[in-house]
């Protein structure tokens, strides 16, 4: 039997930490806050991440369950194939890559965005075209391009150097993030009195806050980076679900900050009638002047930095783990000779990442929305999944007969995730029903048919070698099991 591939366990926890907190606060905590605002309020705002995040914490406790049992590469495609069939592994597989792609592109455009509003002068050079509204510049496509190569070449480097890195960033970013929420608040010409009203007086308070919970998929999306990393952990994967609970913990703390320091500049009703291109960029500058926009912009590229960096580490990761299953070509199983990283994913991703910035932002917008119904479907797998693992009793327990899905006795993790599926299946049905506060729009949903019909096209092309493969040499690739490990499995679970 041909020898499963494997990556080098090089991941500290700190860095593995950062990753996931890097990758969930990207441009948006930067760009956004304004936005915000003028949809729910100041407090409709803050009390709307800090649902968002408690729910995705319910959803964590079966991410963290699953990792600690199966820490391979392709997170979600492994769990769905172990809770149900490799079609099913397809299917989030399929979704999940397009999903993870998407966000690298999307942070490279950020970091050409920001350029743009902090150097028109610099960016707006070589006006090529026009696409859906959007005008596309030679100088800012050179911009993403070039951060797009730059975050590919370090991947390739090794897991080490960009986890390293990755937790320098956040570091980074953290300290620009706390310097804006205490010098907002301790700054003499800022006011409290600037939150009022706490809530958008055009809708109710309950209207407020569902209008950002409903984009908490988005909003926290990072912390599914760490199941992609798990085959790399240079320490116990028990420490998982801490690491993702943290992540979650300290990413709605900092979109709060950012909130609350944009509103206190001046009345929130008065800077977001306006209509700013920037609204946190004019508080920011009207409170500190050009150092405060000289730290909004670094600690912008941080987050930028660290999305660019662990959605690469997650897309070339689940390629690796999908060509090691024999559903996509062989050679994205291949290791750097040197670094020993799955560098053909590193540079496809890197690859069909550099045609966005020629489509202009708008365009790449209804992609990611899109996108998300696939982060979305990935999170519903992983919870039903692990409902089906844990049991209620040990009388349950005892009458569990599937060799292949080895159980444990957990009623209360099996509660919180059948609730992680519900919440799950909100998501999706927010993103999917037309006027819900998250409908992703009619472009975006063109988009997703268009994937969709890829994907049936690619297995019915594929699937008929993938289906050939026993289910006992699947369960090697993908999960690393060997025969004799379901017994094994079955004496080592515990709630």
């Amino acid at each position: 039997m041909k020898e499963r591939q494997k990556l080098e366990r090089t991941l500290k926890p700190h860095w593995v930490w950062a990753i996931a907190l890097g990758s969930a606060i990207g441009w948006g905590a930067f760009v956004q806050p304004s936005v915000w605002m003028s949809g729910s309020g100041p407090l409709g705002a803050i009390i709307g991440f800090g649902i968002g995040a408690a729910l995705m914490m319910v959803i964590a406790v079966s991410y963290g369950f699953l990792i600690e049992k199966f820490p391979v590469s392709g997170g979600e495609f492994a769990y769905a194939f172990l809770g149900f069939d490799r079609n099913h592994a397809y299917v989030a597989g399929w979704f999940l890559v397009l999903g993870y792609m998407c966000i690298v592109a999307l942070n490279a455009s950020a970091l050409a965005l920001m350029i743009r509003y902090v150097f028109p002068a610099v960016a707006e050079q070589g006006f090529m075209y026009s696409l859906a509204g959007w005008d596309v510049y030679f100088v800012e496509v050179l911009i993403a391009s070039a951060a797009l190569i730059l975050f590919a070449y370090m991947n390739i480097r090794g897991a080490t150097l960009s986890g390293r890195l990755q937790f320098i960033f956040v570091i980074f970013m953290i300290c620009g993030i706390l310097f804006m929420g205490a010098g907002a608040i301790l700054n003499p010409v800022t006011s409290f009195e600037n939150l009022q009203p706490v809530f958008n007086p055009e809708v109710s308070a309950i209207s407020s806050i569902i209008l950002i919970v409903a984009i908490a998929p988005w909003a926290f999306v990072g912390f599914d980076n760490i199941p992609q990393a798990a085959e790399e952990f240079k320490f116990s994967p028990k420490k998982a679900f801490m690491l993702i609970f943290f992540s979650l913990l300290c990413a709605g703390l900092l979109y709060m900050i950012m909130i609350t320091a944009t509103a206190l500049y001046m009345p929130w009703e008065q800077l977001t009638s306006s209509q700013p291109q920037w609204g946190t960029g004019d508080a920011m500058s009207g409170l500190f002047g050009n150092i405060g926009i000289i730290i909004l912009a670094l600690a912008l590229s941080m987050g930028v930095f660290t999305g660019l960096n662990g959605f690469f580490v997650s897309s070339s990761r689940l390629l690796f783990a999908m060509g090691r299953a024999q559903i996509i070509p062989h050679v994205f199983t291949k290791l750097h000779p040197k670094f020993n990283t799955p560098y053909a994913g590193i540079i496809f991703t890197c690859a069909v990442c550099l045609l966005s910035p020629w489509f202009g932002r708008q365009v790449l917008t209804w992609i990611v929305d899109m996108s998300s119904v696939g982060v979305t479907i990935a999170y519903i797998y992983t919870c039903v999944v692990a409902f089906k693992l844990f049991k209620w009793s040990d009388k349950s327990m005892a009458n569990h007969k599937n060799k292949h899905m080895p159980s444990v006795t957990a009623p209360f993790k099996k509660s919180l995730s059948i609730a992680g599926a519900l919440i799950g299946f909100v998501f999706l049905s927010l993103l999917l029903i037309p006027n819900s506060p998250a409908f992703m729009g009619i472009h975006s949903l063109i988009a997703l048919l268009i994937w969709i019909g890829l994907g049936i096209i690619f297995y019915l092309i594929k699937g008929p070698e993938f289906r050939k493969i026993p289910r006992e040499r699947l369960e090697y690739l993908i999960l690393g099991k060997e025969p004799e490990d379901d017994a094994e499995r079955n004496g080592e679970f515990t709630g």
